[in-house]
Formats: structure tokens, C-alpha cells, sequence
């Protein structure tokens, strides 16, 4: 395979790398573990050591999560929930408008709810800002709330707190974003970012939000089974919570790894069993007709609950997620399809002004930097991460309102976006700003544009340089078409689920044909894949006819060519077959 690390380009303009995996290693664990040397060597090549991989390929909720104690100030904020569970005192609860926040809201408020209480919550709009903030505060005082429990957010909200602390609040912080050496005054923050944990789990890092308050709603059911509470209740069952734990989890891109695969795992089974009634209304709109996997969490069903926050009414995806009532549930969920039509609509309208403004002007740095007066906010992040994938550069879309800009970054390997924001706040471009690695979120005025233009292109120039920016696709083995089976997508199967820190294995088929290539649907390209040592193959590559890739395999007439995609079984209508996703090819 020597000639998949040459320099040359392929069809789709990427370069190709071969991952590295150690042999030896990759030897044992399948002998061990009875798996295809090319699985094994997959699992070798993404560092999970000999005596994890069982707990990889079958991840367990018991054996992968630990005592919810091993939290800093965890046992604390358990204590102060069970009593005010007992007490029967009202509780407020503030979430945030994306996924991961509307399932940690729905994750707590459905256990409260089972406990007998009743929360007010609270998910500000996108226009309020992200986080807890004054005006939450003032509604809960006017409800008689005195104890608050911020999900998502809160880690970092220092005057905010000053505030409810002047006002009476008690306040509980279940979060995962970054923290800083100080913490807010308040009487419990469970954060497994935390700088003082002991990181005795370092998996607990990953954890999306959602994770975070089912490790501490596993707590508060323990300290309530400790003290008596369910002899004159039925105990909730916590497990049927995991299908909310999963879709958070997956549509924060959080790494797939340790606890989360278990959450994942564990959580696509029971959103299958179509229990909370929410879901399934979503499921049913969205016109999902098979077991629910993770692609469908990612790219189907959270969409729809992001599109309430970005262009709708942004506690909607948290009274779906709560319903117990089936026609409010589908009402709910067709307002999400129709939001989800709406924002793809804005979106495209935004994406379609930003190529032109980049595509018309020569640009001076290797960035994609835009901006304009009636776009939209609730969509420049997904605009920038489309510029992101179209250039291969670092993307920077804003929107002016009112003289104030507020703007949206994706990156890629090679420029952080968060030490970026950071040090452009530090120089007085930035008014706020915050962000990590690979996104960021940011403001400024409309007077400084041209100011952080500069800066942004000279950062990212400092980094990159002028030469082209080609993007790399990490191949993760070869095989033969005739090798191709279904017993094989079976053992690939083991690898899900697939996302952030656990991608789905790109395999390479060396030497085929492309036979019988015909256009389908929307630009997608069907064909049949032969292999030198006999077997075909059914392929599709989707919307690619009119590049130069999906001419070149119109055009293909016979002739060889190595190709790169994904492996997976095909049961549509009832058949057991495979299929090659095409993502990549180079002509030999």
C-alpha cells in the first residue's frame, strides 16, 4: 500500500494516508478476541489497548461507569436535590437552546417530574445569550423558586451567581465545559473539567452534559432509596432516560470513547423500544422507518431540535423531549420539521451570499472570513463549518445587528480557534469570545471587522503558510472486493458506534473496475465494483456526478482505479448484502 502515502491527488483533490497500526498488535488482539485481522488492526491503529477492547466492542454501563462520587462536590449537590425532593420545594431548572441542552433540561426534569416535582425551566432564547442569566433569576424569585440547577451551563457564569447569591439563590452547576482555576460562588459545581478533579476516570472528560446529570441523577436516586423515599413510590427507571443520554451525547461531538459508547450503545436500544413519546413523534416526522442509529441522532433527528433554538421558539425541544401527551407530541414535532425547513432555507440563502463574496474577491490570507447585515445568527456556525469543508480553511462568518457582530468559526488541524479568541480578546478586538480547537463562538463591534480580519488572516498564515491547504483522508485499511462480505460488515459493526474519536473505518479497494456507472436521485452515482480476484460489488457515491470525480467514473470505461469509502451491509427491502460507499477514487 505504499502508494497510498505518495503526494498524488486523488479525483476528489485529497491526498491519502494510510493510518499506522502495529502489527503485533493488531495480531493479538485477533487472535485473543477471535476478530479479521483488518478489524483488529482498525482497533490497534485507535490506541485501545489489548485488555480494553473488550469493553470497546461491547461497552457496559456497569463496568464503564464509575461511583457518580468520584465527582467533585457531587455527593453535595445529591444531598441538596433529594432533600428538596423530599421537602417538596420548588425547583428551577436552566438548560441551553442546542441538543445537549435540551436533553440534560429533559434528562432532570423527567426524573424530578417522577419524584413528584414539578420544575420551572428555563431555555433562553438564542437572541438572551448563551447561559444562565439575570432575567432567569427574576422569573424564578417571582415563582417563589430558591433553588436552581443550571445543566449545560453555568461553569463560568461568576456575576451572574454574584446576582443570585445577593437575591437568596441556591445554586447547583451540572456542566462540561471548560473551567477556569476559579469557580462561582455556589453550593455544588459538578464538572468533570474541573482543574482540582483527580482525573482517576479521564474518560469522564468527554462526557457531553447530558452524561453529566445521568451520573447525578443516578446519585440523587441513591441518596433517595437511602432514606426511604420509594417505600411509598414506585423508583424511577433510569435506564429508559438513556435514549435522551444518547442523542445528546452524539450531537455534541463529544469523542465516542469509554463511558460514551455505553451511552450510545445502550441508548439507540432504548430509543428503539419507542418509549418516550417525544421521540418518537420525531422519529415518526422525520420519516425514520428503521432502528435509529447514530447517523440518524446526528444528522436527522438533532438538527430538527437545533432548529428551534437557531431559528424557533427555544424551549420547544425540551416540551417535546417531556411530553406524555401523543398529540401534543406530533404537533410538537411537525413545528420542528417546519423550523428545520425554515432553517435550511436561511442557511442556504447565507451559504449562497458567502461563496459569492469569497468567490468575487481575491483573498489575501488562506481563510474563508465573512460577514453581512441581515444574516441570520442561528445559522452562521453551520455556514462556517460548510466553508470549512468546501475551502479547507479556517471559516469565519458574523452577523451585524445594531453595530454589534456576532460571529461563528471552524477550523481545521493545524489553527486553534480557542487560543485564537483568546488572544484576540486579550488585544481589545474581541469584546466576548470563547471557544475550542477545532469551533468557536465570538463578538465584536462592527468598526473592528477590518482589525480582526487582519489578525485572523496573519494567525492563521503564522500556522499554515501560503501554500495549498489539501485536505488528507485517513484510510484505515485495504481489502478485496471478493473479501467484501457481509460476515465482515458484521465484524465492522462492533466498531459502532461511529462519531467524533471513533470515525467509521474508511477501507480502500484497490484495483477494481467501475462497471455499469449510472446517475440516480439528486446526482448520486450507482455502480458495480469488479475485483482483479473476481466478486463485484454494488457502490454508490452521493452527489458527486457533476465533479470531476463522478465524471471521471461515468467516463470510466473499464478502467482501473483504487477506491475509498465505508463498508456497510445493505438490508433494504429484506436483502443481506453489502455495499461500497464511495467517498474518494485516483484513476491507476
Amino acid at each position: 500500500m505504499n502508494d497510498l502515502c505518495n503526494n498524488e491527488k486523488s479525483l476528489g483533490g485529497n491526498l491519502w494516508k494510510l493510518l499506522p497500526a502495529d502489527d503485533r498488535l493488531s495480531e493479538l488482539i485477533s487472535q485473543r478476541y477471535n476478530l479479521p485481522y483488518l478489524v483488529s488492526k482498525i482497533i490497534a491503529s485507535r490506541g485501545i489497548a489489548v485488555e480494553d477492547v473488550a469493553s470497546f466492542i461491547e461497552p457496559k454501563l456497569q463496568t464503564l461507569m464509575p461511583d457518580p462520587y468520584c465527582l467533585k462536590d457531587m455527593k453535595k449537590a445529591a444531598e441538596r436535590i433529594a432533600q428538596a425532593i423530599i421537602k417538596g420545594e420548588k425547583i428551577g431548572i436552566i438548560g441551553d437552546y442546542d441538543v445537549d441542552g435540551a436533553t440534560s433540561t429533559s434528562v432532570l426534569r423527567l426524573f424530578l417530574e417522577s419524584s413528584g416535582i414539578n420544575p420551572a425551566v428555563h431555555i433562553p432564547e438564542r437572541e438572551e445569550g448563551y447561559g444562565p442569566s439575570c432575567a432567569a433569576f427574576d422569573e424564578f424569585s417571582a415563582q417563589g423558586i430558591k433553588l436552581v440547577i443550571t445543566v449545560d451551563c453555568g461553569t463560568t457564569a461568576f456575576d451572574v451567581f454574584d446576582y443570585a447569591a445577593s437575591q437568596g439563590f441556591e445554586v447547583i452547576v451540572l456542566d462540561h465545559h471548560e473551567a477556569e482555576v476559579k469557580l462561582p460562588q455556589v453550593s455544588a459545581l459538578v464538572n468533570p473539567k474541573r482543574l482540582d478533579e483527580d482525573n482517576d476516570y479521564e474518560y469522564l472528560k468527554y462526557m457531553a452534559a447530558v452524561g453529566v446529570v445521568f451520573m447525578s441523577i443516578v446519585a440523587i436516586n441513591r441518596e433517595l432509596r437511602q432514606q426511604g423515599f420509594y417505600k411509598i413510590r414506585p423508583e424511577p427507571k433510569l435506564m429508559e432516560m438513556l435514549d435522551l443520554v444518547a442523542l445528546g451525547t452524539v450531537c455534541d461531538v463529544v469523542p465516542l470513547l469509554g463511558l460514551n459508547r455505553a451511552f450510545v450503545r445502550q441508548g439507540l436500544k432504548v430509543m428503539s423500544q419507542r418509549r418516550n413519546i417525544g421521540l418518537k413523534a420525531l422519529i415518526d416526522s422525520a420519516g425514520i422507518s428503521e432502528a435509529p442509529e447514530a447517523f440518524h441522532l446526528g444528522f436527522v433527528l438533532g438538527p430538527r431540535i437545533n432548529a428551534c433554538g437557531r431559528v424557533g421558539e427555544a424551549a420547544l425541544g425540551n416540551r417535546l423531549l417531556c411530553s406524555k401527551n401523543t398529540q401534543e407530541a406530533e404537533h410538537l414535532a411537525e413545528k420542528l420539521n417546519e423550523f428545520n425547513a425554515q432553517r435550511k432555507e436561511i442557511e442556504g440563502y447565507v451559504l449562497l451570499n458567502a461563496i459569492e463574496i469569497l468567490e468575487s474577491t481575491p483573498q489575501e490570507y488562506p481563510i474563508a472570513f465573512v460577514y453581512g447585515k441581515d444574516w441570520h445568527q442561528g445559522v452562521i456556525g453551520i455556514v462556517a463549518g460548510k466553508l470549512k469543508e468546501r475551502y479547507n480553511v479556517p471559516s469565519f462568518v458574523m452577523s451585524i445587528e445594531d453595530d454589534e457582530v456576532k460571529g461563528s468559526a471552524r477550523s481545521i488541524p493545524g489553527v486553534d480557534l480557542g487560543a485564537l479568541v483568546m488572544s484576540a480578546k486579550e488585544q481589545g478586538i474581541l469584546t466576548k469570545g470563547g471557544g475550542h480547537t477545532m469551533a468557536a463562538g465570538f463578538s465584536l463591534t462592527e468598526d473592528k471587522l477590518e482589525e480582526f480580519r487582519r489578525f485572523v488572516g496573519e494567525y492563521v498564515l503564522q500556522r499554515l503558510g501560503h501554500e495549498a491547504i489539501t485536505p488528507v483522508i485517513e484510510v484505515d485499511g485495504e481489502l478485496d472486493v471478493a473479501g467484501a462480505t457481509t460476515a465482515l460488515a458484521d465484524k465492522l459493526a462492533l466498531l459502532e458506534p461511529y462519531g467524533s474519536g471513533n470515525n467509521e473505518p474508511k477501507l480502500m479497494l484497490h484495483h477494481v473496475r467501475i462497471n455499469k456507472p449510472t446517475i440516480v436521485g439528486s446526482g448520486h452515482i450507482r455502480c458495480f465494483l469488479g475485483g482483479d480476484n473476481g466478486g463485484s460489488i454494488k457502490a454508490m457515491a452521493f452527489r458527486i456526478a457533476d465533479t470531476e470525480l463522478g465524471k471521471s467514473l461515468l467516463q470510466s470505461s473499464g478502467s482501473l482505479y483504487d477506491v475509498v469509502g465505508v463498508l456497510r451491509k445493505d438490508n433494504w427491502q429484506g436483502r443481506n448484502s453489502v455495499q461500497f460507499i464511495i467517498d474518494d477514487a485516483k484513476r491507476i
